[in-house]
């Protein structure tokens, strides 16, 4: 099978849209499956449109997104079909819904992707305040994609609902397949039966790895490991992405070690140490899709710590491979959860190696290549 693979960035340089269209193709390559790269794409009236997202954000204080402006989407549109006329493709596939909005073409269209646009308006940030124009631009652009394609894959349960409600689509065209974890992974139970042993039972190693310190819930990170250390469970919290924000002094258990890149031998070696070392990931979000490090850290035979927004439900099942707290979870539930594991330390242990299975068994990129591979084969 000959596939158009297109992305609006070039999806060979695992930099881009953190390495997720990279392992994406991987995996479908690594089925055996041909893949033909259209991008990256021009981004055409980039400069009139940057001025006008200027004004509006600034002056009118309404978010513009021009990436949703149909000017750019049907020239994105227009520049994969002449790629496309010169390939002998069987299908066009794309990790996200963009550049494929407006494609006219005679191959089935697919799409892999973390949201929708209507999931993500007023749930992240960046998607709040927006301007009546963005707002109906996405909503348009996003139907148009969802009508077009022969198959929306989503990562998410979550994701897969809101392309279902908001749009009026068939469920029979929506699927769901979980991303896999953006790192190798060449450990086996034995390996992971050692990493957890290694772990000491009487001292708490957290980390907090993101590079938004407010929404994936840092405050709350960092109240965890303070109120632990206060109740006498020695606790250290490893922050890694961003730097913390917090009105007290740091505090003797917070390690603060910035951004460190996975795009880097060196970099990508630091992570995978953290991650070896650690008890819990913890990352309490107040909005997220589907959070890759989720699985990068299972592949440690890590648990995660996180709350049941967005995505999220879908990757971390409660005792499985972590555990999910409500938005108004307090401090004390989630360090009630840590000590009890800690108190009866042979739990957590089996917490930690279920943890693994779970990224043996579905939150890996072959699982998941094979699961879409056996999805598109319907399709030809």
């Amino acid at each position: 099978m000959k596939i158009a693979y297109v992305t609006t960035y070039d999806a060979r340089d695992i930099k881009n849209w953190s390495g997720i269209g990279y392992y994406m193709a991987r995996s479908l390559e690594n089925q055996s499956m041909i893949l033909e790269y259209i991008g990256s794409l021009t981004e055409k009236y980039s400069l009139p449109l940057k001025a006008k997202q200027y004004l509006s954000n600034k002056l009118l204080t309404k978010r513009y997104l021009r990436d949703r402006d149909p000017l750019i989407l049907t020239n994105y549109a227009q520049q994969v079909a002449t790629k496309l006329s010169k390939l002998n493709s069987d299908l066009v596939f794309s990790p996200g819904s963009i550049p494929i909005a407006y494609l006219e073409c005679n191959q089935p269209i697919v799409f892999w992707t973390d949201c929708t646009f209507s999931g993500l308006v007023d749930f992240y940030p960046e998607f709040t305040n927006l301007s009546k124009e963005t707002l109906q631009d996405g909503y348009e652009m996003e139907k148009a994609a969802l009508e077009r394609c022969r198959l929306a894959i989503y990562s998410s349960e979550w994701a897969a609902q809101t392309a279902i409600n908001n749009y009026q689509i068939e469920s029979s065209k929506i699927k769901v397949v979980p991303f896999g974890a953006n790192i190798e992974c060449n450990r086996n139970i034995d390996d992971i039966k050692t990493l957890v042993k290694s772990r000491p039972s009487n001292r708490c190693r957290l980390l907090f790895l993101g590079v938004n310190w407010q929404r994936k819930g840092g405050d709350i990170a960092f109240g965890v490991a303070k109120e632990l250390n206060k109740i006498g469970l020695e606790t250290e919290l490893t922050v890694v992405g961003c730097r913390p924000i917090t009105n007290e002094p740091f505090s003797s258990f917070i390690k603060d070690l910035g951004f460190i890149s996975k795009s880097t031998s060196e970099g990508l070696s630091k992570i995978g140490k953290l991650l070896a070392e650690s008890h819990f990931l913890i990352l309490p979000s107040l909005a997220d899709c589907s959070p890759i490090v989720f699985c990068e850290a299972n592949s440690f035979g890590v648990p995660c710590l996180t709350t049941d927004v967005g995505g999220i439900p879908t990757v971390i099942k409660d005792n499985l491979n972590g555990k999910t707290f409500t938005k108004e979870a307090s401090i004390t539930d989630y360090c009630t959860y840590i000590s009890n594991l800690f108190s009866d330390y042979s739990e957590y242990e089996k917490l930690a190696l279920s943890s693994f299975n779970e990224y043996q068994s579905r939150l890996n990129w072959t699982v998941a290549g094979r699961t879409v591979k056996n999805l598109l084969l319907k399709l030809i």
